[in-house]
């Protein structure tokens, strides 16, 4: 007879040790299952722990890694008097009978060896996960689930795991050192653990789930990633400096991956950190795959905003792409500027950070005028009811511009509680959007991204200019070297813009002048 214990296992409870040490040595005399009915006495042969989420850590639903929830588990069982095996039950997403899955994983990485049936195993679980195991047949132990109160009468390990988070001092917190089992406080502490999740569970940028945005189509996200990391590299290879070269928002490793093939960068070492779980599983599969020329590749998933991600003082290279507006748009103003402050101090002296990324006009405060085609598509074609990404792509292909802009002035950064300022004006027969060249870039340089329309609704790409940027990073100590510049696309300019919108400044008493489109990009070379 086999103990089931499914379950995260971030830390295992002083709790759980004396129930399962009982369980034990009483051969189960004396016990109830979840509907209070009393248990037979027979032999218990052994533990198995299913620790879901096995392929998840970083994030705030998983803050720990696979391996030191096993090796925290192994050492809690030592002092038990049963055999204690552990079996990695990764996140498959959402499927109908998750249990179904849990015990043929665990038949399978176990060779057949554990073969669980509701004849020959108990499932521990005080959660909701105890109904999925009772349909299935299985007699169900309640561990800190009272059956007769209904409710919980001991501490979860989730519980203590939100302690620590919130402790000034967790390793001397008395309420912590007397629910912890002592081998979680051994392992927690030894890989220090609790300031990892102190970090994690405060981080406002990082989602349950590692990623910064739910409404991201990754798929489509990582082509456009892919695409274009050779117009990237070719961009800033110039400026690579050769050692310790750091990759921060690395997507799926594209830019590494040319980087490690470049001949004059043989002998470096190569760093990418990722914040998204999704883009992080890419990396580590395709270094798995053998795609980068360079052994010395190393990914992890950590968020570069909170805290340093390399060593002070370390790093010679460190190079960002399409992600300091990610930081403004998901995190805060403050965010940003530690974000800079933090690359600032792993950069080693005459070091070079390499930013590529979207920028604002310089006039970006102007009150302008916006001409809106209104013959190139629908204009009142009504949106579908709960659309799929892919429906609500192509009914946003199907709008004229000004329609488009219409849709765009409801969704842009609505869930962030900003609503865009602008008027329709009629001057000389024509009418105009009046708002910010600021904002008018917003929707000119955002207008066409259907496919992540949602996504791209939460970020903002216009709000520093070249000018803001080079007195935020001298306000941080680094210098803004003179090879830095901003350009547009003139690609997107001639297929996307050309005949679709027109920038205008107004004039008195007359028709409005064309304003050129502006810059809509930049690469920074700040200097330490």
């Amino acid at each position: 007879m086999y103990l089931l214990i499914p379950g995260r296992h971030h830390l295992l409870t002083d709790f759980q040790f004396k129930y399962l040490n009982r369980l034990i040595k009483c051969k189960l005399t004396g016990e109830i299952d979840v509907y209070g009915n009393p248990l037979p006495t027979q032999e218990i042969d052994g533990i198995i722990f299913a620790v879901t989420s096995a392929n998840h850590l970083g994030t705030k639903r998983n803050p720990v890694p696979f391996y030191l929830r096993a090796m925290a588990i192994q050492e809690f069982s030592n002092s038990l008097d049963v055999p204690a095996f552990v079996y990695g039950i990764d996140d498959v997403g959402v499927i109908n009978d998750f249990t179904d899955y849990t015990i043929k994983t665990i038949r399978h990485s176990s060779e057949g060896i554990h073969s669980l049936k509701p004849e020959n195993t108990l499932v521990i679980c005080s959660t909701a996960v105890k109904e999925m195991y009772l349909r299935k047949g299985y007699t169900v132990l309640p561990a800190e689930w009272d059956p007769v109160s209904q409710q919980l009468t001991q501490p979860m390990p989730w519980d203590i795991v939100k302690l620590v988070a919130q402790s000034n001092d967790w390793r001397k917190d008395k309420t912590i050192l007397d629910q912890m089992h002592p081998a979680s406080f051994k392992i927690w502490s030894l890989y220090g653990v609790g300031e990892k999740v102190q970090q994690i569970l405060k981080d406002p940028i990082i989602g349950a789930d590692g990623d910064l945005t739910a409404t991201r189509d990754y798929a489509v996200y990582v082509k456009q990633m892919d695409d274009i990391a050779a117009q990237k590299y070719r961009e800033t290879a110039p400026y690579i400096q050769p050692g310790e070269i750091g990759d921060i928002g690395c997507a799926a490793g594209s830019w590494i991956k040319i980087a490690s093939e470049d001949d004059r960068l043989h002998e470096c070492d190569f760093f990418g950190i990722e914040v998204s779980r999704h883009l992080y599983d890419i990396c580590l599969q395709r270094k798995h795959n053998g795609e980068f020329a360079n052994p010395s590749v190393f990914f992890s998933q950590k968020n570069a905003v909170t805290s340093l991600v390399f060593e002070a003082g370390s790093m010679n290279t460190i190079h960002t792409s399409s992600l300091t507006h990610e930081i403004e748009s998901y995190g805060s103003r403050e965010d940003l500027l530690a974000f800079i402050r933090n690359r600032y101090n792993e950069l080693v002296p005459g070091g070079v950070w390499i930013n590529r990324d979207v920028v604002g006009p310089e006039n970006k405060d102007e009150i302008i005028l916006l001409w809106l085609n209104d013959t190139d598509g629908e204009n009142n074609l009504p949106m579908p009811e709960n659309a799929t990404t892919h429906e609500l792509a192509t009914w946003l292909g199907k709008l004229s511009t000004m329609a488009l802009f219409r849709q765009f002035a409801k969704d842009f950064r609505h869930h962030e509680g900003f609503q865009l300022p602008y008027e329709w004006v009629t001057i000389a027969g024509k009418t105009y959007a009046q708002l910010s060249m600021q904002n008018a870039c917003e929707f000119l340089f955002k207008k066409d991204y259907h496919d992540n329309w949602l996504s791209e609704m939460h970020e903002t790409f216009c709000f520093w200019n070249y000018s803001d940027w080079k007195s935020a990073l001298e306000e941080a100590g680094l210098r803004l070297d003179h090879l830095s510049n901003t350009w547009r696309n003139e690609w997107i300019v001639k297929n996307r813009l050309e005949g679709k919108v027109q920038l205008m400044r107004p004039c008195n008493n007359d028709v409005p002048l064309p304003i050129p489109f502006p810059v809509s990009h930049m690469l920074l070379l700040a200097r330490k």
